[in-house]
């Protein structure tokens, strides 16, 4: 109950709002630069030789759909399923595991350099609210990352 009332005042809260819209709106921008990152990225050949087009349409439609990947709109199955089959198409598709990993990293790592960029964290507030959000978008992708994993075993 307490976890409940207190994830719906970080979802509530202005700050943290506009944290999370500030992510969806600039999902284009993020995606592009999280793109360049991994195909500079001496572990990832992969994701530089796999089609780019696609490639974005994957970071974007994570950045865009931030708000609920990391609110209780979307179940620890849902993650669990999402990311499980993920895992085995990455292994399909013939990316290493590392690879796969190393993405979900980057791309975990571009939100909170963007939010940084943004200047929005102006008081102690706004910064436990932005660290409130970062713990929430690091659970989430923890828990990609594992599931993922998961998935990418199950089909070796």
């Amino acid at each position: 109950m307490e976890a409940d009332r207190h994830s719906k005042y970080f979802m509530d809260s202005s700050v943290s709002r506009k944290l999370v819209d500030l992510i969806e709106r600039n999902a284009h921008e993020l995606a592009l630069s999280c793109m360049r990152a991994i195909n500079q990225h001496a572990c990832c050949p992969t994701y530089r030789a796999h089609d780019q087009d696609e490639l974005y349409r994957r970071f974007y439609n994570v950045y865009s759909q931030l708000g609920k990947w990391i609110s209780r709109e979307k179940s620890k199955q849902e993650i669990a399923d999402h990311y499980t089959a993920l895992g085995a198409q990455r292994c399909r598709e013939g990316f290493a595991l590392s690879e796969v990993i190393m993405a979900l990293i980057l791309t975990r790592r571009h939100i909170w350099l963007k939010v940084l960029s943004e200047g929005f964290i102006d008081s102690a507030l706004d910064l436990n609210l932005a660290l409130e959000l970062n713990n929430r978008v690091v659970l989430f992708f923890d828990r990609a990352t594992y599931f993922t994993s998961v998935g990418f075993e199950k089909e070796i």
